[in-house]
């Protein structure tokens, strides 16, 4: 019996073969990988906020390249305070001024409530800190992110922020009228 704190290589393969496999694209990837020679500072001085849904290719979708922009998702596109950290940093230490905000057609959070935090307390035994961000009307959560990243007191740039719905079936944005 081993009391290493440590798994063996064997149990580390077979534990998510998913996992395993990214890890090896990764080795293959690696074997290819030249130094791009950048810093982390976005070329095109934005960052992007966006939904983590896997149907959202935002380089893809945006014309993007490595190093363009910042992009930051999470569940919905939520302008949360760990998106305001996130945007802060970029902004003040690394050059970005413009906000691109991209919420999507068919969200997950759309079928959520705020129940979901007591459903998970009565499950674990605790409740979450942080809210849902559940919406019914993508339009409007679009505005609400909107009108949270332009009241932040901690960010210097917020005269450039504009927020977009990505339609999930015909891949375009429609842009969201802050008023």
């Amino acid at each position: 019996m081993s009391t290493s704190a440590h798994p063996s290589a064997d149990a580390i393969t077979t534990a998510n073969p998913v996992i395993s496999r990214l890890v090896e694209a990764n080795e293959r990837y690696a074997a290819d990988f030249t130094d791009p020679g950048m810093d982390a500072r976005p070329v095109r001085r934005v960052a992007v906020v966006a939904c983590m849904d896997a149907r959202l290719d935002l380089h893809a979708a945006l014309g993007l390249e490595l190093g363009d922009c910042h992009t930051i998702r999470n569940a919905g596109g939520v302008v949360t305070d760990d998106v305001i950290r996130s945007l802060t940093i970029s902004q003040r230490a690394l050059g970005t001024r413009s906000v691109m905000l991209v919420h999507h057609t068919n969200c997950g959070l759309e079928s959520l409530t705020e129940d979901f935090r007591h459903e998970l307390e009565d499950e674990v035994g605790q409740r979450p800190a942080w809210a849902v961000e559940a919406f019914r009307d993508v339009e409007q959560d679009v505005r609400q992110s909107m009108q949270r990243v332009r009241t932040s007191p901690f960010l210097l740039h917020t005269d450039d922020v504009r927020g977009f719905v990505f339609d999930v079936t015909t891949g375009l944005l429609r842009e969201i009228d802050p008023a």
